[in-house]
């Protein structure tokens, strides 16, 4: 856990509790952490349950790797220390996000277990909800997208550090979800995750809800 280096800093409390923002909201705040090779399609579902939620009433907000590097991290490059630097950022608003009652829905390859985890305790110790999500694809099934010709420029030696080709992957070996993006539909993956947010009472929904939600996304 990276030491707090400032002094004579002490959090302050607000007079509106945790409570009464989830109570307006009508959910949990929490993080949904997708983590996941290049090309995985970590992006494709987090901006397809964002859609979802919107449709269900759900307050959240997709923060996306390429997005933060142009504002907030757009001083970090990637050695191994910048990407746990960026890591470590994005998790501490992440956290922001889930005080104030919002679902984030975090889309970044944080290759190194180290890193989430330490995203996940920052959460477990605020008592906030963390869902490590691992969008599971074969390196070559990755490599064959290649969405933004990343892979191919890593091949040519005009990327250093890329991830699965001169740099490590760490899986996680416990995810809350793990999705196969390699054998699963887009419809078939944003419903395990809608049904595990549910079971997890990070959002209520009636059941006819439901139903109409599916039948929507059926269209």
């Amino acid at each position: 856990m990276t030491q707090q280096k400032a002094t004579n800093v002490v959090w302050q409390d607000g007079e509106i509790s945790r409570r009464d923002r989830y109570g307006l909201l009508g959910q949990t705040g929490a993080t949904i952490w997708f983590t996941g090779l290049s090309g995985s399609g970590k992006s494709t579902i987090a901006v397809a349950l964002e859609q979802t939620l919107h449709r269900m009433g759900k307050l959240s907000y997709r923060l996306d790797g390429d997005n933060v590097r142009h504002g907030i991290n757009k001083n970090l490059g990637f050695s191994e220390e910048d990407r746990r630097e960026n890591i470590r950022r994005i998790g501490e608003v992440a956290k922001l996000f889930g005080d104030a009652g919002i679902i984030s829905l975090s889309s970044f390859i944080s290759p190194y277990a180290v890193d989430r985890d330490e995203v996940r305790e920052l959460h477990d110790t605020a008592g906030l909800k963390f869902v490590e999500v691992f969008v599971d694809c074969s390196l070559e099934e990755a490599e064959r997208r290649d969405p933004k010709g990343l892979y191919k420029r890593a091949r040519a030696g005009e990327i250093k550090n890329f991830t699965g080709i001169d740099d490590p992957y760490e899986a996680p070996p416990q995810p809350e979800i793990h999705l196969h993006t390699d054998r699963m539909t887009l419809g078939q993956e944003i419903d395990i995750i809608v049904d595990y947010l549910v079971a997890n009472g990070i959002i209520q929904v009636a059941q006819a809800g439901r139903a109409a939600d599916a039948a929507a996304r059926a269209l």
